[in-house]
């Protein structure tokens, strides 16, 4: 399957607009997740014969949830919560929706994704296009709850734009008030490089302020008959030094968060052709591969690895989530690895390699 979307599939998406054919990827995926038998065969068909899947693709107990395997669709992908039902379909063992916020935007103007088919990677300044967390919550209304679901879904909640630095906590609040119910896991996403102000949340202080205020949200939550808390998990940018990323880990430990997802998109550029590429953004794809995993393992050693890491960043092939892995990843997370490998890329991560 791999091969033929790579030779017939991806060059008829990649004669279109960037973002046009993702647009066009998440209605495929809503449709398919409109067709129970369908969704219920393939997911069949990916677990056929468990004695061959890789380390990937075990199962596995994470933060209070049961992963069916270690592959998730990352937040980015489906960003309104319009195709998730179909990722277990897929291969995925999670899925992370959003990001969503509070307040519904547009996003930053277009064109605002670009390819570097060479490089194997995307530069994106989307800017948290979503419908908010009020229409998302309606959507999500409607869709499978929690008992229900194949696999864990994870809601990731960002800034909106028209929220200044010190409106920020309030403007999470609301959305963890909308989004909580609907969620196995949340994740405050303080790490997009594409919404003004958003990183300076990675501060000691301002992210001791919003973890504070979320946690609290998340232990009233007992209080109300039959409600528990929620898994939190924080994401971080590759970008952040040695000294950085141990105040944060402070933070984190100081108010029990439940895992990290390291790392978001880059506005690092390597050295080669990506130097010259005259686009502001995020860079995601294989670029990132070696920095996201020096962030994941520094982040293990730290932490004795005992908080839970979910890796994303430039995992295109088996290699690179083993590497992730051994690194001391618990979870890992697509995106940019499915615009050049497509659909199945987590159903092919979770099999061993065949014998030639």
């Amino acid at each position: 399957m791999g091969w033929f979307y790579e030779k017939c599939l991806r060059p008829a998406l990649f004669r279109l607009d960037p973002e046009h054919a993702h647009e066009l990827a998440v209605d495929a995926m809503a449709v398919l997740g409109r067709v129970s038998p369908l969704c219920r065969a393939l997911e069949a068909w990916h677990g056929r014969d468990p004695e061959d899947f890789s380390l990937a693709g075990q199962p596995v107990r994470c933060f209070g949830l049961n992963f069916p395997n270690r592959i998730g669709l990352a937040a980015g992908f489906d960003k309104n919560a319009r195709g998730w039902p179909a990722a277990a379909a897929l291969g995925f063992g999670h899925v992370e929706v959003g990001t969503v916020t509070l307040l519904r935007q547009p996003g930053n103007e277009r064109p605002r994704v670009f390819r570097f088919p060479n490089e194997r990677a995307v530069i994106n300044r989307m800017g948290f296009n979503n419908e908010g967390a009020e229409s998302v919550a309606l959507r999500l209304a409607r869709q499978p709850v929690p008992s229900a679901r194949r696999i864990p879904l994870g809601i990731n909640l960002g800034k909106s734009k028209l929220a200044s630095l010190d409106q920020a906590v309030n403007d999470y609040l609301g959305s963890f008030a909308l989004l909580a119910d609907y969620a196995d896991y949340l994740v405050l996403n303080v790490s997009s490089p594409n919404t003004p102000d958003l990183r300076k949340l990675q501060d000691e202080e301002r992210l001791r302020e919003l973890l504070a205020a979320v946690t609290a949200a998340n232990r009233r939550r007992a209080e109300s008959p039959g409600l528990r808390p929620k898994p939190i998990l924080l994401k971080i940018a590759p970008d952040l030094s040695a000294p950085q990323i141990d105040r944060v880990l402070e933070v984190i430990a100081e108010f029990g968060l439940d895992g990290i997802i390291a790392t978001n998109t880059t506005l690092e550029r390597p050295p080669g052709p990506l130097t010259q590429a005259e686009q502001a953004g995020g860079l995601s794809g294989a670029p990132l591969r070696e920095r996201a995993t020096e962030v994941i393992r520094y982040i293990a050693r730290e932490t004795g690895g005992r908080l839970p890491i979910i890796a994303v960043g430039g995992i295109m092939d088996r290699a690179s989530a083993t590497e992730k892995l051994d690194a001391g990843a618990t979870l890992l997370q697509l995106y940019t690895g499915l615009i050049y490998r497509g659909p199945f890329l987590a159903a092919e991560l979770a099999r061993r390699p065949r014998k030639r």
